[in-house]
């Protein structure tokens, strides 16, 4: 037989879901930031490297 009355803890399971879903959404984008940083630094040398010779 269900409880009666208020739920138990939705509002907390609400909250740490949006929590975590921030905190995994901001590990991607620093993650993907990383990457394009690298990938300009690379194309850079690149470009530096068929100049000098």
């Amino acid at each position: 037989m269900p409880k009666k009355g208020k739920q138990k803890n939705t509002k907390n399971k609400a909250k740490h879901t949006k929590l975590m879903q921030r905190k995994l959404n901001k590990e991607r984008a620093e993650k993907e930031a990383t990457k394009a940083r690298l990938k300009a630094i690379v194309q850079k040398a690149n470009e530096t490297k068929g100049n000098i010779e």
